[in-house]
């Protein structure tokens, strides 16, 4: 049934349409601020943000009065308080009661908006066949620790699935025709994509949409979230009779190989931990669902909510990676020109798969160099360097159109831009041809 809201099924979205933004919160005190201004911050073409509605449960930090500062600055803002903490889906059901436009978003307290992101999310409803369009979340944690790495795995293999299957979460923009979700879920946004594909709408993954949140830090935060999560998909299948696309046991392993997560001993290891862990979370949301325990109201992971907005700032530096492939001219002379370029476009082509999950650009030079533009820190960029350029050598690479292979080293350059206010505010350089003679004896990754 479709929520008495006044916007028939299927009807386009106009441009400038209004938006209202829930933020359900429970003590996120050190992160409620950032939170709203991510939303109410954001540069939009597409739609207008009508309103932000906070709903507060049972907080015994300083959320309420740091919202209600916010409400007396901005009128937009609105506040409901729950005295008592009910669980989050009641919360939501609090603001699917109280919003008023016909497209809604929904905000998780503890994750910070990429400027940008909003407008990716609003704009597919133009097309009246979609129902609802989630983000691409992409955590903060810091990947040279176990839980960093295995916090990454996940939500990049969220991420692989989700472009083939849509798997929607943390932030998700859909249709102002869900009139509420059962209260007893634990896991609100698949409660809420089952019934906008009841309704006869469809999903749609934007990547480009990015929201920054961190993941459990501890092996106990770590465990409790993904049984909880595990809980709610089961129990998502049996009331609603749908299953997340997360749930197929083989699609998780056909997008963990592509990950190419045992490229050293270090990661082999970690990634086997993190299977160990998931499957262990999974046997215990297996054991909750056959005891009938509830988690809509959840013990939260008190690591999940640290440094979030600095965290995301750090995140929003971007990089160029500048590759080339070493003895590019020797190949052109052994291979002829046109199979060196076609090299040059099988390489590159490689290079975004390998960095598909980051969103960014990929672009090739004719003299062999391809640059990869990347929203991640320097930290971050040397990482990805050093992981897909064994990837790029481990096989020859098979020409297009042609029968012949040719093995590949590929040297790196990498440049930070610093970017202010959403743009950017970065240097340029230029490496010249012979600046390579030196990188190319070696494959590993050096500073520009």
């Amino acid at each position: 049934m479709a929520k008495e809201s006044g916007f028939a099924q299927g009807t386009p979205i106009a441009p400038g349409i209004s938006c209202s933004a829930g933020v359900m919160a429970y003590n996120e005190a050190g992160n409620i601020a950032s939170a709203i201004a991510s939303i109410l911050n954001q540069p939009l073409e597409t739609g207008c943000i009508a309103e932000v509605i906070v709903v507060a449960s049972g907080c015994t930090d300083d959320t309420v009065p740091i919202v209600r500062g916010i409400c007396q600055r901005d009128p937009r803002v609105r506040l409901i308080v729950q005295e008592r903490r009910e669980g989050k889906a009641s919360a939501i059901n609090l603001f699917l009661s109280a919003a008023t436009a016909p497209i809604l978003l929904m905000v998780s307290a503890d994750v910070i908006i990429k400027d940008g992101s909003l407008d990716a999310l609003l704009r597919p409803f133009g097309d009246p066949r979609i129902g609802m369009v989630g983000a691409h979340p992409i955590p903060v944690n810091d990947e040279q620790r176990f839980l960093g790495h295995a916090v990454h795995l996940l939500w990049s293999l969220h991420d692989r699935i989700a472009r083939q299957s849509p798997k929607l979460g943390e932030v998700v923009a859909f249709r102002n025709v869900v009139p509420s979700i059962p209260p007893d879920t634990p896991v609100d946004e698949i409660s809420i994509q089952a019934l906008v594909v009841q309704l006869g709408y469809e999903l749609l993954y934007e990547p480009r949409a990015i929201v920054y949140n961190r993941g459990p830090e501890t092996i106990g935060d770590f465990l409790r979230q993904r049984r909880r999560i595990y809980s709610g998909h089961l129990r998502i299948q049996r009331q609603q009779q749908y299953s997340a696309a997360t749930m197929s046991v083989p699609r998780i392993t056909r997008a963990l190989l592509a990950e190419h997560p045992f490229a050293t001993p270090r990661a082999a290891c970690w990634t086997c931990g993190t299977v160990g862990l998931e499957a262990l979370a999974r046997a215990l949301g297996s054991y909750d669902q056959m005891r009938r325990r509830q988690h809509q109201v959840w013990q939260m992971a008190g690591t999940t909510k640290a440094r979030i907005a600095e965290a995301a700032t750090a995140h929003s530096l971007e990089s160029v990676l500048v590759f080339h492939i070493a003895g590019f001219h020797q190949h052109e002379l052994e291979l002829g020109s046109r199979n060196a370029r076609r090299l040059l476009e099988a390489v590159t082509e490689r290079l975004r798969q390998e960095l598909r999950a980051y969103n960014g650009n990929v672009a090739a030079e004719r003299n062999g160099t391809i640059i990869a533009q990347l929203p991640v820190d320097r930290a971050e960029a040397e990482r990805l360097a050093q992981q897909v350029i064994p990837a790029v050598a481990r096989a020859p690479l098979r020409i297009a159109g042609s029968r012949e292979t040719a093995p590949v080293r590929l040297a790196c350059g990498i440049i930070e831009f610093a970017r202010e206010g959403g743009g950017s505010s970065a240097f340029a350089t230029s490496v010249p041809e012979s600046a390579w003679s030196a990188q190319e004896q070696s494959p590993a990754v050096e500073a520009v």
